[in-house]
């Protein structure tokens, strides 16, 4: 995998609906540029699950509303790919605890690694750290407060930990809608929100500040 250069990659899934929050990877990258100095490059890249170029990407953003069923050969790549060090960001757009999506994306992480492999990271893990700082562990989002979905408030991420390494991080709490917005318009928020963005990336490239 090439760590010299960040390029954000999004993984196109045969099943569910893949593309969403369109917006949101340019939003992200626009924070990297403004907070970091890591080389990136400045388009999201679409990659194939079950191609062998995954596995040029050390990142990796899937999300869906659907349904969630990949192919054999998705679910090896996806497998070998986080055993072999790779990280993946999982954020289910329902943010619905009991939706199609996170039902059928843990019945994939339970096959692939096991029943008991994704569980709740505590909310002083070091995810929380890698940049800027979130005592309280995940920030919530605007999504989870309007109360649709399972009308609960996460105060938790969950994960998929190989060799003492998060692997693949998986959210509820719907942050690619979150941070679906025109970059321009963060002027307006009183606090940066794609700041937690800029976390799980320097996380998952081994970038500590």
């Amino acid at each position: 995998m090439q760590r010299t250069k960040f390029t954000f990659a999004r993984l196109k899934y045969n099943s569910g609906d893949w593309d969403t929050d369109q917006r949101m990877p340019s939003n992200l990258l626009n924070s990297l540029l403004e907070y970091t100095t890591i080389p990136l490059d400045e388009e999201e890249k679409i990659v194939e699950l079950s191609s062998r170029d995954l596995f040029k990407y050390p990142f990796c953003y899937l999300s869906g509303h659907k349904l969630v069923q990949f192919s054999q050969q998705e679910a090896v790549n996806f497998k070998t790919y986080v055993h072999n060090g790779g990280f993946v960001f999982v954020d289910d757009c329902n943010h619905d605890i009991d939706g199609l999506f996170a039902r059928s994306f843990e019945t994939q992480m339970s096959n692939l690694f096991g029943p008991q492999a994704l569980k709740k990271i505590p909310n002083n893990h070091g995810i929380y750290h890698s940049f800027f700082k979130f005592e309280k562990g995940p920030p919530t989002t605007s999504f989870e407060l309007n109360g649709w979905g399972d009308d609960l408030v996460h105060d938790y991420l969950k994960a998929i930990t190989i060799n003492n390494r998060i692997g693949v991080l998986y959210s509820n709490k719907d942050y690619g809608c979150e941070w679906d917005y025109d970059f321009r318009n963060k002027r307006f928020l009183a606090e940066d929100n794609t700041k937690f963005g800029v976390n799980i990336i320097l996380y998952a490239m081994g970038i500590n500040s």
